[in-house]
């Protein structure tokens, strides 16, 4: 099971996520209250093995900043969570995670977006994203088109994310607020919930 950790923004959560197993760290570039700098997110990144991808979210961005903080920071995935085109996802150099608000009618653009995971999110709140809300993991069952390599996010929290991977049956987990106390990612909680998203008995 993939594991990824958003809205990283100290290199103390990014090496308390490594250890305990995760295979994506998340920066957030666009506006969030878990928004990083370029320079910032490259000095995390300078701490990662080369085995832990990164991963910069932006949320309709133009094309040229999206390239220009993917290579200051030296990013492996572009993650696009806003309303970005299928025609701007071919055009960028990075391997792409295209997020989707599950429960929309968007499955035929999710059939054709070019992307090299699917990252199924909760309905849209007051931002693109971290919202912290769970939805309904059987809907992923009634898509039109259900992507093989997804991963679930929305909510997802050491206690439920368990379930979620026995219902939704993704390739990954995306979690951010699930880690958190009173808005910092709580180390305790970074290392549960990776321990129980890679668990034997999570995975169906």
């Amino acid at each position: 099971m993939l594991v990824k950790v958003c809205g990283i923004q100290t290199v103390h959560a990014a090496k308390v996520a490594v250890e305990a197993g995760a295979d994506f760290i998340g920066f957030v570039f666009a506006d969030s209250k878990r928004k990083i700098s370029p320079k910032d997110a490259a000095l995390i990144g300078s701490h990662l093995p080369p085995s832990v991808k990164k991963v910069g979210v932006f949320v309709n961005e133009t094309k040229e900043v999206m390239e220009q903080i993917a290579e200051e920071v030296n990013l492996d995935y572009i993650q696009l969570h806003g309303d970005e085109p299928a025609s701007l996802a071919r055009e960028l150099s990075s391997p792409v995670i295209k997020a989707f608000s599950v429960g929309g009618s968007n499955a035929e653009e999710m059939k054709d977006y070019p992307c090299d995971y699917y990252l199924l999110d909760s309905p849209v709140g007051k931002y693109h994203g971290g919202n912290g809300k769970t939805f309904d993991w059987r809907i992923i069952e009634e898509l039109t088109f259900k992507p093989s390599k997804f991963i679930l996010a929305g909510g997802l929290t050491p206690e439920n994310v368990g379930q979620a991977i026995q219902v939704a049956n993704p390739l990954g987990v995306d979690v951010s607020s699930g880690v958190e106390t009173l808005g910092e990612k709580n180390s305790k909680k970074i290392q549960e919930f990776i321990i129980n998203a890679k668990r034997k008995e999570a995975i169906k």
